[in-house]
């Protein structure tokens, strides 16, 4: 429905200051459209998006997708994660040069992913796999009273003379698990992200 301002005496609607403001599409497809991307491991496609809402063309499900994206990355979405959070770094991208895919490869972009267990994950790219860069990251992104589970990198020592404490699982000694403390969700959850990539997305932008 539309309302009218009393001060002003212009009509507006309540999608006005949202992003679906001045979109034709009805609000129970923008619903459909956040449901589905939501909870679709895989990730979804526009062109899905297009066939499961019914959208007129490509270009509507296209602009649709992006602005859902947008609202994602806003600011009150991104909470601190707190209690446990598991810290882990790996390459997206496709292989180097020289057809070798791996660490290190030119045309792969380094990713820092947080994980709280039972809750958020959050990740970022980062320039460098370094101190500084993931340091920095997780600054950012994590509650000073959380704990913190890494590997054993040594780019993470010191994080608890900042944090609520720091374990780390030594992979190098083969240790992959010590009860409660493990890598093994952010390692889950990056699987998914390659995932999306690969099979539904085939290129994403840094």
């Amino acid at each position: 429905g539309v309302y009218k301002c009393s001060k002003c005496r212009k009509q507006f609607t309540v999608t006005v200051g949202t992003i679906m403001h001045r979109s034709h599409i009805s609000l129970k497809q923008w619903l459909m459209a956040f449901y589905l991307m939501c909870s679709s491991k895989k990730g979804v496609s526009a062109l899905q998006l297009q066939r499961n809402l019914g959208l007129g063309s490509y270009k509507t499900a296209w602009r649709l997708a992006h602005r859902i994206r947008y609202a994602m990355t806003q600011e009150p979405l991104k909470s601190l994660l707190k209690g446990t959070v598991e810290v882990d770094e790996t390459y997206v991208g496709g292989k180097s040069n020289d057809g070798i895919a791996g660490r290190g490869s030119e045309r792969k972009t380094a990713v820092a992913g947080l994980v709280e267990h039972n809750g958020e994950a959050q990740a970022r790219p980062v320039e460098r796999v370094n101190s500084k860069e993931l340091k920095g990251a997780i600054r950012k992104m994590v509650d000073p009273q959380a704990l913190i589970i890494t590997d054993e990198r040594k780019a993470y020592t010191g994080l608890d003379k900042e944090f609520g404490g720091h374990e780390k699982i030594e992979h190098g000694k083969g240790e992959f698990s010590r009860g409660a403390v493990h890598t093994n969700t952010a390692e889950f959850y990056f699987s998914l992200l390659k995932r999306g990539v690969h099979e539904t997305f085939h290129y994403v932008s840094r």
